[in-house]
């Protein structure tokens, strides 16, 4: 990595977004100006290994040359047309992260949030054309602890109250159950249930991992009860648990699958909604869209990202180096760590609240330099690029030892 290039200090640029900035985030105090593969680089040139990998959206790394080169190819080329015209990178795209999934048909947004809201929309569509719910009675069933976004939609059924507090009214439909918890969903699908719509890991919630058969159960049940299963894997897809798919883990197909992160390669918004064709196939032109949603650069930058999964390398390393992980967490349980949870290159890891709170346990990793986030209480997730090496892996794991100890 080269010099950085701003003339500003990391405390001046921080203190100059106060006034100007919606103060809808609390970042640590890292100004980042460089990034490659899993390290990062403040304004200053201090270096810092990234066990955060943006929520999960750097799945391959910083600026992983093979995605860089799609983009750089594509920039030169064409980057938008909307969706009133074809572009010639859409096709592939659509049909190579079709194969991957397992699924038919993809409809291509940008955020995470946008394909949760898609996924919702065509739900209810599903429900009133092929299950003929009664119009306007259709019920989506969620689990509590659920982070799938923060449209006012999504907060509506949150059980987060810092997300919903002040956003009311709120929009009805929705109905909350316990997570990991079979029989309280049974009881809450009925004739008018669309779809259950869950995260087969829950990543906001501290990386919370569902008894072994929970999402084969849910999927026995939305099959007979003859509703949708839509799984939310924006967080936990694309290699991050070790499988393309956490749903794989007990050889589960959704009817929906919802994508995000890191199917843009931290290069630009790339999201999805994959379905199958009799689920997607009820939307009609004029029901749904989006002006960037299918864009050239992102279908070709997509492409790219599903042809990195493809070699099956990354789920490979997710899987072998999150034993790594796991053994590493496991030997510091009791040494300042009261337990964890991981799957793959993922694991929301409890500290002791005597040693301090989650973000303060993340300012003095910052501070050994290394980058993490914390979540509730005094749990922090770890979510290293996929690209890490055993010996980084192992360099983390040392240096959250060190800031443990009394």
């Amino acid at each position: 990595m080269t010099a950085p290039v701003s003339t500003r200090s990391s405390a001046d640029l921080i203190r100059a977004e106060e006034p100007v900035l919606a103060h809808n985030y609390h970042p640590l105090p890292v100004v980042v100006a460089r990034a490659e593969g899993t390290w990062v680089e403040d304004v200053e040139g201090r270096r810092y290994l990234d066990m955060l990998a943006g929520y999960s959206a750097l799945n391959f790394g910083h600026r992983h040359p093979a995605l860089i080169e799609a983009a750089h190819q594509q920039l030169d080329r064409l980057t938008l047309t909307s969706r009133a015209f074809h572009n010639d990178r859409l096709a592939e795209f659509a049909e190579r992260l079709a194969a991957l999934t397992g699924l038919d048909m993809v409809l291509p947004m940008n955020t995470g949030a946008e394909a949760v809201e898609s996924g919702i929309k065509v739900a209810r569509k599903w429900a009133y054309e092929v299950k003929g719910v009664p119009a306007d009675r259709a019920t989506i069933v969620v689990a509590a602890e659920n982070f799938h976004g923060r449209t006012t939609t999504i907060v509506s059924f949150s059980t987060d109250e810092t997300a919903r507090a002040g956003f009311g009214p709120f929009t009805p439909g929705f109905r909350i159950v316990p997570y990991n918890d079979l029989a309280a969903l049974e009881e809450a699908v009925d004739e008018t249930t669309a779809a259950v719509l869950l995260e087969p890991i829950q990543g906001e919630a501290g990386v919370v991992i569902p008894d072994e058969g929970y999402l084969a159960g849910v999927r026995e049940l939305t099959r007979r009860k003859g509703c949708l299963f839509i799984a939310d894997e924006i967080q936990s897809g694309l290699g991050r648990t070790g499988r393309t798919l956490a749903v794989e883990h007990e050889g589960v197909v959704p009817d929906v699958l919802l994508l995000g992160k890191a199917l843009g390669g931290g290069i630009v918004p790339v999201s999805a909604v994959v379905a199958r064709r009799d689920v997607l196939g009820v939307l009609r032109p004029g029901e749904h869209g989006s002006t960037f949603g299918g864009n050239p650069l992102a279908a070709a930058v997509g492409t790219a990202v599903v042809e990195l999964l493809e070699t099956g390398e990354f789920q490979h390393r997710a899987a072998e180096l999150g034993v790594v992980l796991r053994d590493g967490l496991a030997d510091l349980v009791g040494k300042g760590v009261v337990g964890f949870r991981a799957r793959g290159l993922w694991a929301g890891v409890d500290i002791d609240p005597a040693i301090g709170t989650g973000r303060e346990v993340s300012k003095l990793l910052m501070q050994e330099g290394v980058l993490v986030k914390d979540t509730h209480g005094s749990t922090i997730r770890l979510a290293p690029p996929l690209t890490i090496t055993a010996e980084e892996l192992g360099s983390a794991l040392g240096v959250l030892e060190k800031v443990l100890r009394p």
